[in-house]
């Protein structure tokens, strides 16, 4: 699965409010767990049948740094052996942004982008 992750600089909940409204959708995240000025760090929603991912990122979005990420492609993988397949396909010339981790919500993940530039986030399903 093919998921797009959209970054913001801290209007991570400005954005899900908009997009509520534009899409006709509802973003599913914990809104009582991001209470007050906490950054969103996950939360998704459909747009026509598209899941979208959306977090606040400022390690990745900057707006005054033309080569920031404010989107990037995120892989759902159905093992962690997938995952390093494809991996070790296109590491030759990439910049680790998150290594590779366990997480709450994936036994994989990580973020790097290839040798062309590109954006790609890692995860078992």
């Amino acid at each position: 699965m093919l998921i797009p992750h959209l970054h913001f600089c801290g209007n991570c909940k400005e954005a899900i409010s908009l997009y509520e409204k534009a899409f006709n959708t509802k973003v599913d995240y914990d809104p009582e767990k991001y209470a007050g000025d906490m950054q969103i760090s996950h939360a998704s929603m459909k747009i026509h049948g598209q899941t979208v991912f959306l977090n606040d990122n400022d390690m990745l979005v900057n707006k005054d740094n033309p080569h920031s990420f404010p989107v990037h492609l995120i892989v759902y993988f159905q093992t962690a052996e997938e995952l390093l397949a494809c991996y070790e396909i296109l590491k030759d010339d990439n910049a680790t942004i998150h290594p590779f981790v366990k997480t709450s919500y994936s036994a994989l993940v990580g973020n790097f982008t290839d040798k062309f530039g590109m954006l790609w986030g890692f995860m078992v399903a």
